[in-house]
């Protein structure tokens, strides 16, 4: 593998998801070597100014730094910002798009022959519990894919997935957490409604979500055992169950994960 203490890394966009990933990179990479630009020139320095990573003025010029490239824009302005850079970008770079449902073809063609990868990772980056998907086109080399797996590892968790799936990750783990803090808000609400401060039912709940997360990935059991498994017969668990299902609780999540999905394949068709 290269050796990761000679990179330099980019991003353009200096937005959450951007600003996460490239801060969790300072664990192994000097953040004067890691190169930020923003459209709000000012959260670029913002962040230059609490990490120490190095702003530039121009998204050309964060192109002209960057052995590896982060694209963190919105996708209705990424071939505008690829269009913009291209003449900038070292031979050798390589350019890592966070856009949701803009396909590797669509970008290669856009960057002109540049190698590029796809990655989707969520907020918990901010927290180094993200899980990241990532896809690549077929020029990629392996030592490559290895030292962005290395880079996006400082953030959490990393899978290589296909390109056909990354629509699905958008919806599962993209977007996500905003639903689960929807239902930290709900299970809080409730708590207050029955005389919890609010402070400490925000505790309560995030840390029971929290929790039962860590035992789905450390069990070994499926989700429904353990459900099973708090359930005691004519209990009061069974009780709050029964209720989520008349609501409907389990197909509101899984229509809100596919709409997600249905939007990021439109991008792609745009």
């Amino acid at each position: 593998m290269k050796d990761i203490a000679n990179i330099t890394i980019g991003c353009i966009g200096a937005g959450t998801m951007g600003s996460a990933l490239l801060k969790a990179m300072t664990k192994i990479i000097r953040p004067e070597k890691i190169f930020v630009s923003s459209l709000n020139f000012e959260n670029a320095k913002k962040f230059s100014d609490e990490t120490g990573c190095t702003v530039c003025k121009t998204n050309a010029e964060v192109a002209s730094f960057s052995d590896f490239l982060f694209l963190g824009v919105k996708p209705s302005v990424v071939f505008q910002v690829l269009n913009e850079i291209k003449s900038s970008l070292r031979n050798s770079s390589v350019i890592i798009s966070m856009a949701a449902g803009i396909p590797l073809e669509k970008l290669q063609t856009a960057a002109e022959g540049f190698s590029v990868m796809r990655i989707m990772p969520n907020m918990s980056a901010l927290v180094e519990q993200a899980i990241t998907a990532l896809c690549c086109s077929a020029d990629v080399s392996a030592d490559d894919i290895e030292v962005v797996t290395k880079l996006l590892e400082c953030a959490g968790k990393v899978e290589n997935v296909s390109e056909s799936l990354m629509d699905c990750v958008t919806g599962v783990s993209g977007s996500s957490p905003a639903f689960v803090f929807m239902f930290i808000e709900a299970l809080a609400d409730a708590a207050v409604r029955y005389g919890m401060p609010r402070q400490q039912a925000y505790v309560y709940a995030a840390q029971t979500v929290k929790g039962a997360a860590s035992m789905v990935l450390e069990d070994g059991r499926c989700p429904a055992a353990l459900k099973d498994a708090v359930c005691s017969p004519a209990g009061t668990t069974i009780e709050g169950v029964a209720c989520l299902e008349k609501n409907g609780f389990r197909s509101a999540v899984i229509e809100a994960v596919s709409v997600v999905c249905d939007k990021a394949k439109n991008l792609s068709k745009k």
